[in-house]
């Protein structure tokens, strides 16, 4: 079946998980696809919304744009984060109602669920609590797409969805020290290390927690099928559906860099949330999700890009 629309807008397209999405609109037969820049459309002022749509007139909009970083990040910026991610989100999907744009695919974030969410987190939990405190303003900034996906449906009869990804990795991800996630803050250390010839990685928190991974070219695939096929504002989650702890994700990426040294846990530095695992059940029913790429493939794929950088 063909991809239903064909004038499609991607926020944050040019970025990590918009470039696989990108890819993936193109492979479906779609000629045009937007991809706005901040120099050109700061999504955080409406005018700027305004001009966007008006310029693209879309009938899709997938909307991935975020500020975002680390546990280290979060916590320097919880005030740019909260305010950021709440204006661009609510400004996008306010203007496509009132542009008659068909559908609007909003992406959440796993930080939007509560701190002691049991394991593995289903959709029904994500009322039951606050967020982890290090990202919550983050994760409430995001979670208020819900509201009004919901909100906007019921009064307006307005065609969004609102989706879950976990933690994602892959090619192409950031590596920058001071505002990059886990997976490629630790294949740098390592990958650095075996170059200088390092004894040690210093690695933060316990290493105790748990986190869910997923591969961004399988969430672009998630996304794209729920554009095509998902038209209730119910939240979604997109996961692969497997729980590691830090400390074995660690020692897994090092033998993978081929780094022999220690692993040293800086008990200093937060841990974030607990457990992050989530239950795939519904992107499978609803519209046919599964993850694909096997983990230690796909932070092979990661290392082998970071290296060739």
């Amino acid at each position: 079946m063909a991809f239903p629309y064909q004038r499609v807008v991607v926020t944050g397209g040019a970025g990590f998980l918009g470039s696989y999405v990108v890819e993936g609109l193109r492979a479906r037969g779609c000629e045009q696809v937007f991809v706005p820049r901040r120099a050109d459309y700061d999504l955080v002022e409406m005018e700027a919304v305004r001009r966007l749509y008006a310029d693209t007139e879309p009938d899709l909009v997938i909307h991935l744009a975020a500020v975002v970083g680390g546990i280290g990040a979060n916590r320097q910026n919880p005030g740019r984060y909260f305010y950021e991610n709440l204006m661009m989100g609510a400004q996008l999907m306010e203007e496509a109602r009132r542009c008659g744009v068909r559908k609007f695919v909003a992406t959440g974030t796993i930080c939007a669920y509560p701190k002691h969410t049991p394991v593995p987190f289903k959709e029904e939990d994500l009322w039951d609590g606050y967020p982890e405190e290090t990202n919550a303003p983050y994760g409430m900034a995001k979670k208020m797409m819900l509201v009004q996906s919901q909100a906007y449906r019921e009064q307006y009869g307005f065609n969004s969805v609102f989706l879950l990804p976990v933690n994602l990795y892959g090619p192409r991800d950031n590596f920058d020290l001071h505002s990059s996630h886990v997976i490629p803050a630790l294949i740098r250390k390592c990958v650095e290390a075996v170059r200088r010839g390092q004894p040690e990685v210093v690695c933060w928190g316990s290493g105790q927690v748990t986190r869910e991974f997923l591969h961004a070219a399988d969430c672009a695939e998630g996304l794209l099928l729920a554009a095509a096929h998902y038209n209730r504002s119910e939240p979604v989650n997109l996961g692969a559906g497997f729980e590691i702890s830090i400390q074995a994700l660690a020692e897994q990426i090092a033998a993978l860099c081929g780094f022999q040294g220690r692993l040293v846990w800086d008990a200093t530095q937060p841990d974030g949330q607990p457990r992050r695992s989530l239950d795939t059940h519904k992107a499978a029913a609803e519209f046919g999700f599964q993850a694909k790429i096997r983990f230690d493939e796909g932070l092979r794929q990661t290392i082998d890009w970071f290296r060739a950088q």
